[in-house]
């Protein structure tokens, strides 16, 4: 069984934003992917991307720039 780690989730909305965040962090080389939601969390379209705890400020300011929308950012064991 794998480890459990802290990651931090992005959830969304809309499948469109989160087509859009992952998008994005591709073109940009920027660390995470895009996984289901965790049961223990619940999300608007079923999908989070998920990625260092540590680059929180990082995505929201390349999230803003390009206008994608969360539903939440939080920090979570996965």
């Amino acid at each position: 069984m794998r480890k459990k780690e802290w990651k931090l989730l992005i959830t969304f909305h809309s499948t469109t934003d989160a087509m859009s965040m992952e998008s994005v962090c591709k073109e940009q080389g920027i660390a995470g992917r895009m996984i289901p939601v965790p049961e223990s969390v619940s999300a608007g379209c079923g999908l989070a991307w998920c990625a260092e705890p540590e680059s929180r400020d990082m995505l929201k300011a390349v999230m803003e720039q390009e206008g994608i929308k969360e539903q939440d950012i939080r920090e979570c064991l996965i």
